[in-house]
């Protein structure tokens, strides 16, 4: 079996649909890790979308706070105020659609799938201090995580030594492939679909290979011209706007 796994899309249409092309016939089931929206210009295309094409998803903390469950007071301005312009985007069915989204850790196949971590869904795992616990606490050799919008992660290797997981690439496509060893502990970040923070503005997802016990991690161009157009012409922060062609 092969998952498609994909998340912080933040309603950026065209990066999604990227993901999907590049990624068309290489998977069997897809999971979103959340934030399907937030930020970008098209959150009923891509609610609509994602739930075409998804087998699971796990709300995010854009997703929370852009249908009312939370109040988004924690956000920075920028982030405040895409957050009221999607509120009065989305139809009463969208917002539904998003209320009740389930909170991870979600499990699918034995796998397990969260938006920020399994103790904490608004969790930020940055580094060392966040990723011990973490991996520590698992019950399960692998932890799918997003929020962060930084392709990777972090594993304890079979010799108990714990390891970043660098994926720092340029190019389109596969650009890494990560085995997964047995006695190995993983929390794999697939990256962010919408909206990436790792100075690479390109389009981030995963493929996980239950099969061959690995994790395919690829990047993809899209258009970005045409979703920041759509950002200025629905008068989103431009500073939101330009931090797309950065990837921060």
């Amino acid at each position: 079996m092969r998952y498609l796994i994909l998340s912080d899309i933040h309603s950026n249409l065209e990066a999604v649909e990227k993901c999907l092309e590049l990624a068309k016939g290489k998977f069997d089931r897809a999971i979103c890790l959340g934030d399907l929206v937030g930020y970008g210009p098209d959150p009923k295309a891509v609610i609509d979308r994602v739930r075409e094409v998804t087998n699971v998803i796990v709300r995010g903390n854009h997703d929370k706070a852009c249908c009312g469950i939370t109040d988004a007071e924690d956000f920075n301005i920028w982030a405040r105020l895409a957050t009221h312009w999607t509120r009065n985007e989305l139809r009463p069915e969208h917002l539904a659609f998003l209320r009740g989204l389930p909170q991870g850790p979600v499990t699918l196949d034995g796998l397990v799938f969260v938006h920020g971590s399994a103790a904490d869904e608004d969790d930020y795992i940055l580094g060392v201090a966040g990723a011990v616990p973490a991996l520590k606490a698992q019950t399960t050799p692998s932890v799918y995580f997003g929020h962060t919008h930084i392709q990777g992660g972090f594993m304890v290797n079979p010799e108990g030594k714990f390891q970043s997981i660098d994926c720092k690439s340029t190019g389109d496509g596969l650009t890494k492939t990560l085995p997964l060893e047995e006695k190995g502990h993983y929390l794999i970040n697939p990256g962010s679909v919408g909206q990436p923070r790792d100075r690479n503005w390109r389009a981030a997802f995963a493929i996980l290979d239950a099969e061959k016990h690995q994790v395919e991690y690829y990047r993809t161009a899209y258009d970005l011209p045409t979703t920041q157009e759509k950002m200025r012409k629905a008068n989103l922060p431009d500073p939101l706007v330009r931090r797309l062609e950065v990837g921060r």
